[in-house]
């Protein structure tokens, strides 16, 4: 499913009606008429009431016009708030605006704070707001008379839809600009924007709606966006029943290289979710000093002690070692739980850099990477890195803000620059690809929030690559069903406290959900 940016919905837009023949009237109609249909659904209750349609003079006003023709038209009480002059309106909007009239339909324009005041106490009576104030096209953050209102609808604690985007939220990034609207849902047109799915903007949109206004399908694909939504049915192209006499060296096998003294829990969660991910058989590989405890976690995994330089601490003097169990394997996961000495991200550095496999590389193996980026380009072996924002931020050497704030373009730059596939966890996890191609993951929740839980992705995604999935496929599966497992665990025991083990433990019911096609993201 495509995710669009708004110059590319804007370029779909005109192409549709300059080159295709749709007018734009007709598209506005139909995105009022869609965007009414689901109000009168979603809000029910609340149809019945008073409802204000709040309006700026764009095009955003104009599907707000057509809303309240419909709502008229159903019966509803409503009223219209122009933030501007009637006579500013200008072409499809100024059409829809003239039809309002002649339905008895009340409008009220307020084209300055003045006229706001004085109109304050009657807008306070109305029970539900569609918001038509602006559309997709806002950067710059909003100030004075615009901010007001926004503030004072939010402050009423209404029901607000909002049209296409809550007003004030930047559509391709997500992120507020200033002051936004806080809406109860979100209907938009013929794709769902980045912003949309992006946080906090998830979170400003509510529950959101997408409606075909009429955009033909090959005007989206010569428009060609370069941004997805992860959906059930992509990832359960990716599985196939395996045939009976399938053995554990034909589903094959990993080696994990991870733990360190005190961190031998992230060895083992990322050993043990590779098999519930399906891989065949797991090698492990840790310090010398930690195997006899790892033995005793891994019952299904087998383990390999490694020479130390000191301590629980890998050195160069492992790296013949590990050359040697490369040997054989399908996939190397680097990294969880390795620590951060001197000699330790040295190593990583030289394993990437000789590795014969592919690489998935987290934690302590990303903070080794960090300012040697450069040994990434001339490889020829697939690379997926799978940084949280604050590893993301120690790989570029930029603010977590800034990662927070540019979530799809810093994933894309990175994966892009150099030739790897990238997993920038968090809340609408992101999964850039060397081709420029990316991925935002609809699933998971706030109770992943503790510790475990990517050494468990970590491993989800090296058990699929040594499966023999392509590297993209490995790391949309391993994101997705990440997420849907701890979904699951989240409406069984509640929306948070459950472990990454529990989550790792849940892989194997959700792979055979989504085989079955009963994923709760179906559309």
């Amino acid at each position: 499913m495509y995710l669009v940016t708004a110059d590319e919905m804007r370029e779909m837009d005109r192409r549709t009606i300059e080159i295709f023949g749709i007018p734009g009237r007709v598209l506005m109609e139909n995105a009022g008429r869609e965007a009414c249909r689901i109000l009168l659904e979603y809000f029910a209750g609340h149809t019945k009431r008073r409802i204000g349609v709040i309006a700026g003079r764009g095009n955003n006003g104009g599907d707000g016009f057509v809303i309240a023709r419909y709502l008229a038209n159903s019966g509803a009480r409503v009223n219209v708030y122009l933030l501007a002059k009637s006579t500013s309106l200008r072409g499809d909007a100024a059409a829809n605006f003239n039809l309002l009239t002649p339905l008895g339909i009340p409008v009220v324009e307020l084209p300055d704070k003045t006229k706001f005041s004085k109109h304050k106490t009657a807008m306070r009576r109305m029970d539900l707001w569609v918001d038509a104030i602006l559309g997709t096209g806002l950067k710059s953050d909003i100030k004075g008379y615009f901010s007001e209102v926004i503030d004072f609808l939010n402050r009423l604690d209404k029901p607000i839809l909002a049209v296409d985007v809550p007003s004030g939220l930047n559509a391709d990034t997500g992120q507020p600009c200033g002051n936004c609207i806080k809406s109860r849902a979100t209907v938009t047109f013929a794709f769902a924007k980045i912003g949309h799915m992006q946080y906090p903007g998830a979170d400003y949109c509510g529950k959101l709606s997408i409606v075909d206004i009429g955009i033909p399908n090959t005007i989206a694909a010569k428009v060609a966006p370069r941004q997805y939504l992860l959906t059930p049915e992509r990832i359960r192209t990716y599985f196939q029943p395996r045939p009976p006499d399938t053995h554990k060296g034909r589903t094959g096998h990993l080696l994990v290289l991870a733990g360190s003294t005190g961190k031998t829990g992230a060895a083992a969660m990322t050993a043990m979710s590779a098999l519930r991910a399906g891989a065949g058989l797991v090698t492990l590989g840790a310090p010398r000093s930690l195997n006899q405890a790892l033995e005793a976690r891994v019952l299904e995994a087998m383990t390999e002690p490694l020479p130390e330089s000191r301590t629980g601490i890998l050195g160069d003097s492992a790296f013949r070692t590990i050359m040697e169990l490369l040997s054989g394997k399908k996939c190397l996961a680097l990294g969880p739980g390795l620590g951060q000495a001197a000699e330790t991200q040295k190593l990583v550095c030289r394993i990437i850099k000789n590795s014969t496999v592919p690489v998935v590389v987290d934690a302590d193996g990303l903070n080794g990477l960090a300012g040697n980026l450069q040994i990434l380009s001339p490889l020829k072996i697939p690379v997926i890195l799978t940084p949280h924002p604050g590893e993301m931020a120690r790989l570029i050497d930029m603010p977590v803000s800034h990662i927070q704030q540019n979530r799809i373009n810093t994933s894309r730059e990175l994966a892009l620059r150099f030739r790897v596939h990238v997993v920038l966890k968090g809340a609408g996890t992101v999964i850039a690809h060397p081709d420029g191609r990316v991925f935002i993951n609809p699933t998971g929740n706030s109770g992943m929030a503790s510790g475990g839980m990517g050494d468990a992705l970590t491993g989800m995604i090296a058990g699929f690559l040594a499966q023999g999935f392509m590297p993209e496929a490995a790391a949309h599966a391993g994101v997705y069903l990440h997420g849907s497992a701890a979904d699951a665990l989240a409406q069984k025991v509640g929306p948070f406290g459950f472990l990454a083990h529990e989550v790792m433990n849940a892989i194997p019911g959700e792979i055979k959900t989504l085989m079955a096609g009963r994923s709760k993201l179906d559309t």
